[in-house]
């Protein structure tokens, strides 16, 4: 078989010197490989991209969550100093969006500091070019490098391209999913020979009793915990955004996307986006083990219905040329509405803020049951 691309070479090599290698660990070199890593180099957003999230499909999406992270600041007692924290945060249209948004709330927009987390290169310096001269920014290539201090923390489709681990279960237990090579030198997926010792004891009744074959999908709590404990010392909140399920369940989300379509994540190393669906259960119990609050989650229809996405999209199309009314209609449908091409179910939304507070606009209450998917 023909390498399809530099990556494509590395892994063959590294499969060949150590044997099969585990998902988790290919979509980590696919993504952030430090030469050939798809996040480190390129723009994939937009489209002559990729993929688009959705503060490309409209500037309502970013207004709101900058004022919803305005209640925040007023849920905490409006503090003197306060902080926009963003992760993943593409090319800056949402925090540019969520700035503006600020502007009607002088004693906040004049004292807010705005810290954008990104370690490509290439949209780093288109953060730049669309923040030139909005406001305090400082860009950081690690989380733990923002300082401290009370925050809001937007995370936008960044838990999904964490790596995963897939489980398969088999007659003796739960193996760890790999990739290998197979007669014709392809990338094939296998399992572990060895069961992992005690995995069934962490799963749910319903995941436990999943037939032989079933996959398992889960990532490390790492992130997680290290965000909710920071809103949880620091006074804050935060919000998820990303496509996923709101209960722990079997299933196999492991995918790629090249050029808006769907693509084979064994095929082009390196050169597609490699993503994963989010569990939000597990999102939630991490959050809460900490001794954060998770609040949610909700679908994101619902939440930027509940936040007047709708009043703003008419207000909007009344000062709008009859063109430019059509576009706002079609990013509002795209952002609420379900079905194909439809973000608004799909797409889910979780809260995680300080013990101190109950409620979160837009959201569930934190005593709310996530894992039934009540709000």
């Amino acid at each position: 078989m023909i390498d399809l691309s530099p990556l494509h070479t590395e892994i063959k090599r590294l499969i060949r010197a150590s044997g099969p290698m585990p998902v988790r660990r290919y979509m980590e070199l696919c993504l952030w490989h430090p030469q050939h890593g798809y996040y480190i180099s390129r723009d994939p957003l937009g489209r002559e991209g990729d993929f688009t999230t959705a503060p490309e499909v409209s500037q309502m999406f970013g207004e709101l969550l900058g004022l919803w992270a305005a209640s925040v600041w007023k849920a905490i007692g409006s503090p003197q100093l306060f902080q926009l924290i963003e992760l993943g945060p593409g090319r800056g249209t949402m925090m540019s969006d969520a700035l503006r948004a600020l502007r009607v709330l002088p004693p906040l927009y004049q004292t807010l500091s705005v810290h954008m987390v990104e370690i490509n290169p290439v949209l780093r310096e288109k953060q730049k070019a669309t923040l030139t001269g909005l406001h305090n920014i400082t860009w950081h290539e690690r989380f733990d490098e923002v300082p401290d201090g009370p925050s809001v923390i937007f995370a936008n489709e960044y838990f999904d391209v964490l790596p995963i681990h897939q489980m398969v279960r088999r007659e003796t237990g739960w193996h760890e999913r790999v990739i290998t090579l197979d007669d014709e030198d392809n990338f094939v997926y296998g399992t572990a020979d060895d069961p992992t010792p005690g995995f069934e004891a962490l799963l749910s009744p319903l995941v436990r009793a999943a037939p032989l074959g079933a996959i398992f999908e889960w990532r490390p709590d790492t992130e997680m915990m290290r965000l909710a404990r920071r809103v949880r010392d620091q006074r804050g909140a935060a919000l998820i955004i990303d496509y996923g399920h709101v209960r722990s369940d079997i299933g196999d989300t492991f995918q790629a996307i090249a050029r808006h379509s769907f693509a084979d994540p064994l095929r082009t190393p390196g050169l597609a986006d490699i993503t994963a669906h989010v569990d939000f259960d597990a999102l939630s119990r991490a959050a809460e083990a900490v001794g954060a609050r998770a609040h949610g989650p909700v679908t994101q229809g619902d939440f930027l219905q509940r936040l007047g996405i709708e009043t703003r999209a008419l207000t909007l199309m009344q000062k709008a040329s009859h063109e430019v009314a059509e576009d706002i209609a079609g990013g509002l449908k795209r952002l609420v509405g379900g079905g194909r091409g439809g973000m608004g179910e799909l797409f889910k939304v979780l809260g995680i803020s300080d013990p101190g507070i109950p409620m979160l606009a837009g959201l569930s209450d934190g005593n709310t049951d996530h894992r039934t998917g009540a709000a």
